[in-house]
Order: C-alpha cells, then sequence, then structure tokens
C-alpha cells in the first residue's frame, strides 16, 4: 500500500466532498478514490468516513488524521520543492577539496568571484596534498593534478594542464654555479617536494630529448607544501621544484631564479571530481562551469610568464 499516495487521496476526497469530484481532480477514477480511502481505514483499523449516498462526513478520529495528514503533506511537499530547487537554483553549502598549491593560488581566487555571481552558495574548501575520498568525506567536488585518473566511478572533468620547473636562489647560484644539463644536478644540494604526482628521489623532466629521469641520493630537506617548499629554496637551501603558480610570485620577486630553463617537470593534468552526472545539483554544476571557463585561460597565463624567468 502506498500510504502518502492514499493520505493525499483522502484529504483530496474530504476537501472536494465526493469521490467522483476528487477522482476528477486527481484524474483518476472514483473506484481508485473509494479504494484508497478504504485501504487507509483497514491499515489504521479505525473508520475515517461516515459514506452515504449523498454525502461523506469525518468522524472524530478521521478530523485528528485529516489534520496530521494536511502537515505530513505539507512537509513533503516542501522537502520536493526544495530538492528540485536545489537542482534549479545555485544555493547552500558546497563542500570542495583542492590539492595545495592549485587551491591557494587559483582556486581561492575564484571562489571569490563565483561567489559574487551566486552569493546563496557557502563554500566550505579543504586544501590537502592527497586524492580523497568523495564519498566517504563527503565532498561535493574535488580539484586534483595527476597523469590519469583510477577507475573510480566518479566524473571527472579535465580543466587543463600544470607542470612545475626548477628554481634556486640567487645567492645559492652564485656560490655553486648553475646546472646546464640534467645531470649536473647530481653535483648540487636539491630539495623534494613530496606530491603524489612524484615518486621521492626521482625527478622526470620534459625537454629537448623529450621525457628524462634523473636519480637523485637522499634529499636533505623534504616538504609535502609547495610555498614552504619556495621558503626554503629562497632560503638558499638548494635547488627544488615548484609548481608554476608557486614559483611565480618568488620568480617576481628576485627571491628565485629558474634553472634549467629548457626543461620542465612531467605535465599533469588538473581534474573535477565528483560524484555523480544524473541530478546533478546547481551549486556543483555551476562550479564547475565556472572552473572550465575561468582555470585554463589562468594557467595558460601563467605559463607564458615563465619565459621570462632564466638564470643567468
Amino acid at each position: 500500500m502506498d500510504t502518502l499516495q492514499n493520505m493525499r487521496v483522502f484529504s483530496r476526497v474530504v476537501e472536494a466532498g465526493s469521490f467522483t469530484a476528487a477522482a476528477q481532480q486527481l484524474n483518476t477514477t472514483t473506484a481508485y478514490a473509494s479504494r484508497a480511502v478504504s485501504d487507509l481505514e483497514a491499515h489504521l483499523r479505525t473508520r475515517l468516513l461516515n459514506r452515504t449516498t449523498r454525502r461523506i462526513a469525518l468522524t472524530e478520529a478521521g478530523e485528528r488524521y485529516l489534520h496530521r495528514c494536511e502537515q505530513i503533506l505539507a512537509y513533503v511537499d516542501q522537502a520536493e520543492a526544495e530538492a528540485g530547487d536545489a537542482h534549479a537554483r545555485p544555493a547552500g553549502k558546497l563542500k570542495m577539496h583542492a590539492m595545495a598549491g592549485i587551491g591557494q593560488h587559483y582556486i581561492v581566487p575564484m571562489i571569490s568571484r563565483y561567489q559574487k555571481l551566486h552569493p546563496s552558495v557557502q563554500i566550505d574548501l579543504t586544501l590537502a596534498q592527497r586524492v580523497p575520498d568523495l564519498l566517504d568525506e563527503g565532498f561535493d567536488v574535488s580539484i586534483v593534478l595527476g597523469t590519469e585518473l583510477p577507475d573510480s566511478g566518479l566524473v571527472s572533468q579535465r580543466l587543463g594542464s600544470a607542470f612545475s620547473i626548477a628554481c634556486a636562489s640567487p645567492g645559492y647560484i652564485q656560490e655553486h654555479g648553475v646546472p646546464h644539463v640534467l645531470s649536473d644536478l647530481v653535483r648540487h644540494t636539491c630539495l623534494q617536494l613530496m606530491t603524489p604526482a612524484f615518486p621521492p628521489n626521482k625527478w622526470t623532466f620534459d625537454g629537448p630529448n623529450g621525457q628524462e629521469t634523473i636519480s637523485l641520493g637522499p634529499a636533505t630537506f623534504t616538504v609535502n607544501v609547495a610555498e614552504a617548499m619556495a621558503v626554503a629554496i629562497s632560503e638558499g637551501m638548494g635547488v627544488g621544484i615548484l609548481p608554476t603558480s608557486s614559483a611565480l610570485p618568488a620568480l617576481r620577486a628576485g627571491t628565485l631564479v629558474r634553472v634549467l630553463p629548457q626543461y620542465t617537470m612531467q605535465m599533469l593534468n588538473v581534474f573535477a571530481l565528483y560524484p555523480s552526472r544524473q541530478y546533478l545539483d546547481a551549486k556543483i554544476r555551476t562550479w564547475v562551469e565556472y572552473l572550465r571557463s575561468e582555470l585554463p585561460a589562468a594557467l595558460a597565463v601563467d605559463e607564458k610568464s615563465l619565459q621570462e624567468f632564466v638564470a643567468s
């Protein structure tokens, strides 16, 4: 028995004043309306309506039950309207994850601009150097970097690509010299940025000879946040690898110089991950669409800006 539907029929019968009128309003048959009320009464083991051939009348139990039915049906209608509105209008909390570097330099400024377009959306952003479990951790969207994605059943949208570069401080270069080819790095102190994208003690570059990998000895310094690595390199601790977004502010300030400018670290794709395409919540849909319209251009601008920074 569909109790909720039978409650709707019962309420409409009382409102319309007859089974026939209620059936016409509900686009069904009089027999169906009568059976729905009878099924309710059998389920409750209580008479709700007194019937004659000319009229119906609520029993005392029927009056009480009608009041509760109207409350319940109003709550259900409200819940359905709110759920439908979520598909149509961006509103509510958007729980988001992004890898730290891209999140700080690109995503946070984009959130600011997105919220001006959709002020009813509240953003809960977590920055972490990992790929989270969206379903277990309750994230609506995750922005991650990688060469490819595992088959997780999630929906993915490629938003562009990014790479990292080798940097050092002017003081370090003055003291230790400029590495001109990859093999020169084995004679330098190399600092290790620990991310899911790169294995430890191995740097893979794209350059004039295609893809090349160089093995390094144990690092004297490792850290998992690019901004901390930028500070360490600026302090003259050694040569390090930085994402473009993390390197550019220090390059512009002159606290870092780019070394091996003919090489970039392995190109990584930027993905937005979310659980499903079907009945996608409007805040998720509009946020992903905004990322697709804004992030590729921002990545391209920073890539072009790198061309002016070369160690001397």
